[in-house]
């Protein structure tokens, strides 16, 4: 049962808000969530009704969080180049920008208590370990976090859960936990954070996370006692 509801959690914040009526769902035997409407038959169990999920994330597997707000005018003054990036690594520009607005709310020169930089937050070895150094020029930090995110999205099959959870905790902790999102406070929180952005854009599920929205949302949760 607390795979079905983390697996639900997950599939459901990648949903756009309008279909967030009454949704049932269950996760069958090979990890693939299924979801409808209506309760097809016997292995479909409620999840969610409208009104349940918003701005916020469900309290299953995932934190309930509340979307960052910035500025717009901050935002618009890096989108063209955030546009420039997406194309170049074929990812979805606003994969990054939900990346971008958890990680500095556009702040270029934002650098974190670890040592992370820049807009996209990239530790100096993980810029050197993708030959960009100079993190501190927009364009550079965007174009080292959009090599790392790339690699990731290989390295974990599109499924942008546990992507996420290795941009902020790094792939070794990742698989670690047998390839789910590790059980710190600060990633789960940040995993949500982004997701809960994303899916403001209205984020289809089943879509390849490049150019196009979306993707696989199978991720397991590993256990956390103090859910």
């Amino acid at each position: 049962m607390r795979r079905l509801f983390a697996a639900l959690s997950t599939a459901l914040v990648l949903l756009p808000a309008a279909v967030h009526a009454e949704v049932w769902g269950f996760v069958d035997p090979h990890g693939e969530v299924h979801l409808a409407d209506r309760q097809l038959d016997k292995r479909y169990q409620l999840f969610t009704r409208s009104g349940e999920i918003g701005a916020t994330l469900p309290s299953k597997g995932l934190p309930q969080v509340s979307t960052p707000a910035v500025p717009a005018a901050r935002a618009a003054q890096y989108r063209r180049l955030v546009e420039q990036t997406a194309r170049e690594y074929n990812l979805d520009p606003e994969l990054l920008h939900a990346i971008i607005t958890v990680e500095s709310g556009y702040t270029p020169g934002a650098v974190s208590p670890k040592g992370a930089v820049g807009l996209m937050q990239v530790m100096p070895a993980t810029g050197e370990r993708f030959g960009i150094t100079a993190l501190d020029n927009p364009k550079a930090n965007l174009r080292a976090g959009s090599r790392y995110l790339k690699f990731l999205l290989t390295q974990f099959n599109q499924e942008l859960p546990l992507v996420l959870a290795a941009y902020n905790a790094g792939e070794g902790a990742v698989q670690q936990y047998q390839n789910s999102i590790p059980p710190f406070p600060e990633t789960r929180d940040y995993v949500a954070k982004v997701l809960a952005v994303y899916q403001r854009t209205g984020v289809p599920v089943g879509h390849p996370v490049g150019h196009r929205r979306g993707g696989r949302v199978s991720a397991t949760i590993a256990p956390d006692q103090s859910l």
